[in-house]
């Protein structure tokens, strides 16, 4: 028997998945749908886990973000939450850690100011790939390897099933990827 907690879980999962489903056949009204829907359930998830923090509404935004950039993973048939929550749960954990790596770098800036009397400026292609620049400088396969595992957080062997490509395929074409954000950001420095 189905309890009325696992009724509303069941009925949300499906609405969800369905409205996805239509999203990625190009129903905008059905997307805006989805990502009103799920924009407080991923709040209280992120809040659930953290507390009510200032930062909050930008992990939704992150993850709204990554969730718009990934849709096209999101594979018809498969359990929604999942694929949604891992996403979620990347972003707050990325979240953190950037914010902490950013503290700890401007204290470090601002140390070799005073010393040096000039701010150091750093970039990574993680840092690049994490604002969103120079995505669209990268082929599509390259770009969605790197979604999949940098941006999603997926290991490189569940990449590769959703890819249907080999794991050492998946690896590769991150390496390349990243190679390729190095490049261009050198470029433009």
């Amino acid at each position: 028997m189905e309890d009325a907690g696992n009724a509303v879980y069941n009925t949300d999962e499906q609405r969800w998945a369905n409205l996805m489903v239509a999203a990625q056949g190009g129903d905008a009204p059905a997307y805006r749908q989805l990502l009103e829907e799920l924009g407080p359930v991923m709040e209280r998830y992120v809040a659930s886990r953290v507390g009510q923090h200032e930062f909050l509404e930008d992990v939704v935004q992150d993850a709204l973000l990554a969730i718009h950039q990934a849709r096209h993973t999101y594979r018809p048939g498969h359990r929604f939450r999942p694929w949604l929550f891992a996403i979620v749960r990347n972003k707050t954990i990325d979240y953190l850690r950037r914010n902490r790596t950013r503290d700890r770098f401007l204290a470090r800036e601002r140390a070799d100011s005073d010393a040096q009397g000039e701010p150091q400026a750093a970039a990574t292609p993680e840092v690049a790939l994490d604002h969103g620049k120079l995505m669209k400088a990268l082929s599509q396969p390259h770009r969605e390897a790197l979604t999949l595992t940098r941006i999603i957080g997926l290991s490189n062997a569940e990449a590769a099933h959703q890819l249907k490509i080999s794991e050492g395929a998946v690896k590769v074409r991150v390496h390349r990827a990243l190679g390729r954000l190095r490049r261009l950001m050198e470029a433009e420095a």
